[in-house]
């Protein structure tokens, strides 16, 4: 077989495997077999880049190439349906119906509701041309390199010749249970903050500047909606079951009813059927089915008049208390996590609930062996929300207390002021604490070294390797390139990003350092301020608190850290490895305070520099980045198409509203 006809029958296999992976849940082939047929499909493409394909399987893997997004218009609004919360609003809107369609026969296709983040795809001849957000329903943020990393979604439309030249389908984009849960234990290793709901996490997935990581994710889709001229008939059901032939995922949580007990009884039944689905959901969607009728019955200004979402209540299960226990992580704040007896729960086997804090243990008055009421509703996280004490008897337990000792190596707890948690003071000495500032050091907001994860620190840290940051300098190749050298050259990407780290800004190392409290916008207005390590390190608590945005519990937590020996030791060696430790000459020169106590807001795409070049500049000339317009924002930095929604805001706040050139003059003047 020739090359060409080679990497033609690998894509169309490929594309063949993934449509019966992710749309028809019927694989034929093992995990295994398909990544060595995308492994060979790549190589090929590699060594014959004339028979690229833009459509090809091998381009779901994403670029790591920053994008900005550019907004469009809808063809068509993407308006918002109205909700309802009970099965007597139900009847209202059938009533309101068939009075508005003046007692002609009519059919309601029943759907479940997906709670993830609407999108509109235009294909043009078969192929995927455009996928919008809904935006402010009038216009969207062009999201399709994307969304062509969502494997369920079809870049070409593979079965069938009789879909339209030009049309529009609409659904949801989802991020599964699994890969929810699966990234929240990611960004709880981290101790980065946790998405409430998959809802947050898919928007924010398929809002990144990175596709790669968006095709890391895992996104699922389901599409609910087709428009355009020439689509198939009347029948929304049936357009729909005509998009499933053409490869896109259906539904199958829908149905044709004639009937206000059959929507009811369709509410019935996946009101409890809903928690066994692989993704969020949220309620039902009622549509008028024909789309003639859809049209006779029009809109309001906000919703259309022929569908409604029914919204099911939230989630609660009952389930006994068996203990709490508690965390320490990277800064040392202590927190109580409640451990039950396994309960279903919105499609996940519940066994631990956060409680937060003391006082929030203290309000629930928690006993061990208290039957309690667990709640997810809109939030993943799951949280005890009541106690049923009339269940309490002679088995019931002692009253949960918080702890008083830290759980990890015994030191007694402390509480700042102004503070809700717990503290473990040990920074130095207390293990979660000394990985967790380890793992905060390498991250990429802060040294950015490569290669290097939790698991990697907790290995290096439980062979002796490590004990705080400064050891990573002194690891060798030899050490960690395995006992029989099969590891050499990760080894070697480990050791020499280590070795490149000392070429971070200053403004990074006070961020890495992990001081409690000390944020990124903290650690850059002390570096910009003091200039040096050694010049923050003998900082007063006067002078600290001069600064803007730094308070009492901030400059505290600065004294003490410098205040600690084992800390300066730490420092020392830091700045013996090459470590940043004062502004560059460069850094000095571009830092000004021309925009000092300005809070500035940048939207829309712009042409000279991108859009974190824009903030960095900002923020080196004094001012702070916020992200919403207020009667407080200095002026707004527009670029290309900038929301119309903030527009309208900065205009009738009377917030000024300048050019990128505009900008650029400001601060070089």
């Amino acid at each position: 077989m020739e090359v060409k006809e080679h990497i033609e029958w690998l894509r169309k296999e490929l594309d063949r495997h993934n449509y019966n992976y992710y749309v028809l849940n019927a694989p034929e082939i093992s995990d295994q077999e398909f990544d060595r047929m995308m492994r060979e499909l790549q190589d090929l493409e590699a060594a014959h880049p004339e028979f690229d394909d833009p459509d090809s399987p091998t381009k779901r893997v994403g670029s790591d190439l920053n994008q900005e997004f550019v907004q469009v218009p809808h063809r068509y609004p993407m308006l918002s349906l109205a909700n309802t919360y009970n099965k007597q609003e139900v009847e209202d809107f059938y009533e309101r119906v068939r009075t508005g369609l003046e007692g002609e026969p009519f059919e309601i296709c029943c759907e479940m509701k997906y709670d993830g983040l609407s999108i509109s795809l235009t294909y043009e001849n078969g192929r995927l041309a455009r996928a919008v957000t809904r935006g402010d329903g009038v216009r969207g943020d062009d999201v399709t390199e994307n969304v062509k990393t969502i494997r369920c979604i079809p870049l070409r439309l593979r079965q069938g010749t009789d879909y339209p030249e030009d049309f529009e389908i609409r659904g949801e984009i989802l991020m599964p249970w699994a890969s929810f849960e699966a990234l929240n234990r990611e960004r709880e290793e981290r101790e980065e903050p946790l998405f409430a709901n998959p809802r947050n996490a898919a928007s924010g997935t398929l809002k990144s500047k990175n596709s790669a990581v968006v095709a890391s994710r895992k996104l699922d889709a389901y599409l609910y909606y087709l428009l355009g001229e020439g689509i198939p008939g009347d029948g929304h059901y049936e357009n729909l079951q005509k998009a499933r032939e053409w490869g896109f995922k259906i539904s199958e949580g829908m149905k044709k009813v004639s009937s206000l007990q059959g929507i009811y009884d369709f509410i019935d039944y996946w009101d409890e059927e809903r928690k066994n689905l692989p993704v969020a959901t949220d309620g039902i969607v009622l549509k008028v089915n024909s789309l003639r009728q859809q049209r006779a019955l029009g809109y309001t200004a906000k919703n259309p008049r022929w569908a409604i979402a029914y919204k099911f209540q939230a989630e609660r299960a009952r389930t006994r208390l068996d203990a709490v226990t508690f965390q320490v992580g990277r800064t040392g704040a202590v927190t109580p996590v409640a451990n039950m007896e396994p309960v279903q729960l919105a499609g996940t086997v519940v066994r631990r609930a956060t409680l937060h804090n003391a006082d929030v243990m203290a309000q629930l008055d928690l006993h061990i062996g208290d039957m309690v009421y667990v709640e997810k509703g809109g939030e993943i996280i799951p949280k005890i929300v009541g106690v049923d004490t009339g269940a309490r008897g002679v088995e019931t337990g002692p009253r949960a207390e918080f702890a008083t000792h830290c759980p990890e190596c015994g030191t007694a707890l402390v509480r700042y002021e102004g503070e809700a948690a717990w503290y473990c003071p040990n920074d130095t000495a207390c293990p979660p604490q000394i990985k967790g500032r380890i793992e905060h050091f390498i991250s990429r907001r802060a040294m950015d070294i490569d290669s290097l994860g939790p698991e990697t620190v907790d290995e290096y840290f439980r062979r002796g390797l490590i004990h705080d940051v400064a050891d990573l300098y002194d690891i060798r190749v030899e050490q960690i390139n395995g006992e029989d050298g099969t590891r050499e050259k990760s080894a070697k990407k480990i050791v020499q990003s280590i070795a490149e780290s000392t070429k971070v800004s200053f403004e990074r190392v006070v961020f890495a350092l992990g001081i409690r409290f000390v944020g990124e916008i903290a650690a850059k207005a002390l570096a910009r301020h003091f200039k040096s390590m050694d010049a923050l390190a003998a900082a007063s608590l006067d002078e600290l608190l001069q600064i803007n945005g730094i308070g009492m519990v901030i400059a505290e937590s600065v004294i003490r850290y410098f205040h600690d020996e084992a800390n300066l030791r730490i420092v020392d060696r830091l700045r013996a490895k090459g470590v940043a430790m004062e502004l560059s000459e460069d850094e000095l020169s571009r830092h000004s305070d021309k925009l000092a106590g300005q809070s500035i807001v940048v939207s829309g795409v712009f042409s000279l520099h991108s859009r974190d070049e824009y903030k960095a500049m900002i923020e080196q000339n004094g001012g702070k980045n916020v992200g919403s317009i207020s009667s407080k924002t200095a002026f707004v930095l527009a670029g290309a198409n900038m929301g119309p929604a903030k527009l309208e805001k900065a205009n009738k706040l009377g917030i000024p509203v300048i050019s990128e050139e505009e900008f650029l003059k400001r601060i070089e003047s």
